[in-house]
């Protein structure tokens, strides 16, 4: 089962300790001891948490990439990581500023900008990245005429970090940037929440690795009038390998180097799908054979695949950090029923694969109830890592939100005798259809 740490608020108690007037008083000579042992303990204390205070990224970046899957550096959340974590979020969310959602606009559904300026439009300037080329999705879905033009959207970029931020992050690191959800298509393409085999290591060894039907096709599927574009997953795996193998020749062979994925919802799914894919075809590694570590940085991401998906992406190395509101319905689905946690009892019965989460979930706790979407909404889920004040929100225990209504839902289908399987797949699509993923 994937590890999980919640943002606490930070809070004191106090502890009443009692003498009983049986007990003998304490020598001078122990106490003596003991204050000098506190004495000398405090100033370690003091140095440690100056320490955290002070770390660079440069200094402790294998563990900020998830090296040893951020034990540790959760809870409390250490600053470093805190602010890494809020930089990448950034960094996805200028996809959506930079997006054309006119339909009468002629660029509609692209990047309104060329990739020199496009993160200074998104107001990322001084993101220390130069972006290297865009990425589109085609989503091959049978639906109405306004789901299945078989048109590509652009998803995102990948990008390169400069000289400068090379030296502050203490190694070269590869982005890749994903959007979430945004046309009809993509929505009709999550609501095919099937469990199928990937099928995408070279020799078909692993048949038993299954992701969600509807992010491979979003992955794999490509445009008929494409310009010999490719399907995301071509485009990706072309431009990550390149960059890789490139600036680890002649003109940088002895600098560190990094694969960032980061992505929120259906961009967390793309960039768990990337990550999976890089290390099970071996592209993932450097002129010199060395082996680049390959992180995911997932905001508010649904479950892609199944166990068999986990674990091979845990044997390949592949480290996810899954960022997620514990009142964000997304990241309950898809198996918001039937998942890792389903061991003992009548869904246990259901047999068959489940969903399973990857990687370390770092738990957050806001919501807005006058904005219930709020609760999947990137810059919310930034500004919470950002404050510090997770759990802290204020309505934070009221109820009312998506999940609540969508399970009263689920409730209302038992009473009318529909059988578990239905009742699942039905609030799985309820939540869906709100457009929150």
């Amino acid at each position: 089962m994937a590890s999980t740490s919640t943002i606490q608020p930070r809070c004191s108690s106090l502890h009443h300790n009692a003498t009983s007037p049986r007990r003998p008083k304490p020598c001078r000579a122990r106490l003596a001891v003991a204050t000098a042992s506190a004495a000398a303990a405090a100033p370690v204390a003091a140095d440690r948490a100056c320490a955290r205070r002070t770390a660079s990224v440069a200094s402790m970046w294998r563990q900020v990439q998830g090296s040893h899957d951020w034990d540790g550096l959760l809870q409390p959340l250490h600053p470093v990581v805190r602010d890494e974590v809020a930089r990448y979020g950034e960094l996805v969310g200028a996809c959506y500023k930079v997006l054309d959602a006119d339909p009468s606009s002629a660029r509609h559904m692209c990047c309104k900008y060329g990739k020199e300026s496009v993160l200074e439009e998104a107001g990322v300037a001084g993101a220390g990245y130069e972006v290297t080329r865009y990425i589109y999705a085609t989503p091959d879905v049978a639906g109405p005429p306004s789901t299945s033009g078989r048109r590509s959207s652009w998803v995102g970029y990948v990008a390169v970090s400069t000289d400068e931020m090379t030296r502050r992050l203490g190694r070269r690191d590869v982005l890749v940037s994903l959007r979430g959800t945004v046309t009809r298509a993509e929505w009709a393409a999550n609501l095919m929440s099937a469990l199928e085999p990937a099928r995408l290591d070279a020799r078909g060894a692993h048949p038993d690795v299954k992701v969600e039907s509807g992010f491979l096709n979003l992955y794999t599927s490509s445009a008929e009038s494409a310009g010999g574009m490719g399907s995301c997953r071509d485009q990706l795996l072309r431009e990550v390998s390149r960059l890789v193998t490139s600036l680890s020749s002649r003109d940088h062979p002895r600098d560190d180097m990094s694969v960032t994925l980061a992505g929120h919802s259906m961009g967390s799914a793309l960039a768990t799908l990337l990550g999976y894919d890089l290390a099970e075809l071996g592209l993932n590694r450097d002129a010199s054979g060395r082996r680049v570590p390959v992180t995911v940085f997932s905001f508010g991401g649904p479950r892609v695949g199944n166990a068999a998906f986990k674990d091979r992406c845990d044997e390949l190395g592949v480290k996810v950090l899954r960022v997620a509101n514990v009142r964000d319905p997304v990241t309950m689905l898809p198996g918001a029923l039937l998942n890792e946690g389903t061991r003992q009892g009548l869904l246990a019965a259901w047999g068959g694969d489940r969903y399973t989460h990857v990687g370390v979930e770092l738990a957050l706790d806001f919501l807005r109830l006058r904005d219930l979407g709020s609760v999947h909404d990137l810059g919310a889920y930034v500004s919470s890592i950002k404050a510090g004040t997770c759990g802290k929100a204020p309505n934070a225990a009221a109820d009312g939100g998506v999940l609540a209504r969508a399970m009263e839902f689920v409730e209302g289908q038992r009473a009318a005798a529909f059988v578990w399987k239905e009742a699942a797949l039905q609030m799985g699509g309820l939540v869906q259809t709100l457009g929150l993923i």
